[in-house]
């Protein structure tokens, strides 16, 4: 560290540069000049070096010593501190412009209603850091940085990180605004029973869900997908509350319900993280069972599979008699290899949900 900083046209020393003048002038060696302060010699090197913040205490026997007040000393490092903290601030804006480059502010400025600001970046970047409630964007960087990441099958690159971690940390600043009752395990597994008899209720299914939910302490939150995040869903204990968060990436029925009850079942394991693309584990695995017993009964279902017989009015009936969206019964169908993707006879089992997004900045 050196004892003088330069910057945008300012210089600033540090009090150690105007100690060593004073020590050069006195004639004596730097030891002998700091028994006399009644400081250690090493003390004395690191001031001299700016290595080390000038103490009240120094400040105190300088003025003692030579005569000047305790003031103009604290006044040197004050000037010295405020000078480096600002050079700090522009190497740390320079650092989250490379955050920012990875994130879209128009994401931010059509959903949850952050200013038009074109071309003014560095403002941009003020407004998106104070939206995320973060003293910087680099702290977006960090893998595991509101909650765990779980094991993936393919690499993530940093800016899927960031990403990822953007959208985590909207929906918890969502769960902190929310007051909830505490989780209570037991309600919430009642509750999860009772979101299945939603799954063909098209129009109105997310806000019944959400205050469902609440009662339980699960703060629930559905949020548009950040393109590049490899998001599916999030659970985060906060306080006393549970924090649920799935993105409309995938919003057919069966990828919808999947993706819930998916993370449903990792919150009934006590298993808190990000769920991303294509993970594999056994935490993964206990999570897709849940969500596939639960969505449809396995019995029900090896009994109509027995049955092979998987045109549009059979998957429209078997879905009748287990209360489900038959868009679920289809998605499980080609999931398992029953029936094709490209199969476009059962294109009107097919819902695409939409969702509005009530998260403001404020």
């Amino acid at each position: 560290m050196s004892n003088y900083i330069e910057y945008n046209d300012m210089i600033a020393f540090h009090p150690g540069y105007y100690i060593k003048e004073i020590v050069d002038e006195s004639g004596l060696t730097q030891e002998d000049f700091a028994k006399r302060l009644d400081t250690t010699p090493k003390n004395l090197s690191l001031l001299i070096r700016g290595e080390q913040s000038l103490s009240i205490d120094i400040a105190m026997k300088l003025s003692r010593m030579i005569g000047t007040s305790v003031g103009y000393w604290l006044n040197l490092q004050n000037s010295y501190d405020a000078l480096r903290a600002e050079f700090r601030s522009q190497e740390e804006l320079m650092e989250e412009r490379k955050v920012f480059d990875c994130l879209d502010y128009k994401y931010f400025k059509d959903h949850f209603g952050l200013p038009d600001l074109p071309r003014k970046i560095n403002e941009q970047i003020k407004q998106v850091r104070e939206f995320l409630n973060v003293a910087t964007l680099s702290v977006l960087i960090k893998r595991d940085m509101a909650v765990s990441f779980r094991s993936t099958t393919e690499e993530l690159t940093q800016v899927n990180t960031i990403k990822a971690n953007t959208m985590v940390q909207i929906a918890v600043n969502e769960a902190l605004k929310t007051d909830a009752p505490r989780f209570n395990k037991m309600a919430f597994e009642k509750a999860a029973e009772y979101a299945l008899t939603l799954t063909r209720n098209h129009e109105e299914f997310y806000p019944i869900l959400r205050e469902t939910f609440h009662r339980t302490g699960v703060i629930f939150v559905i949020l548009p997908n950040l393109l590049g995040s490899k998001i599916n869903g999030a659970t985060k204990k906060i306080g006393n509350n549970v924090m649920l968060m799935v993105n409309d990436r995938r919003l057919n029925a069966d990828s919808f319900w999947f993706t819930l009850f998916h993370e449903i079942g990792h919150i009934m394991n006590g298993d808190y993280g990000i769920s991303f693309e294509r993970e594999s584990g056994a935490r993964e695995e206990a999570a897709d069972q849940y969500a596939e017993n639960a969505l449809i009964p396995p019995e029900r279902y090896q009994e109509f599979v027995r049955g092979n017989r998987f045109d549009l009015q059979a998957i429209s009936d078997f879905a009748d008699q287990i209360d489900r969206d038959p868009g679920i019964v289809l998605g499980r169908l080609q999931n398992d290899g029953k029936v094709r993707f490209d199969d476009w006879t059962l294109k009107p089992l097919r819902h695409k949900y939409k969702v509005k997004y009530n998260i403001s900045r404020y």
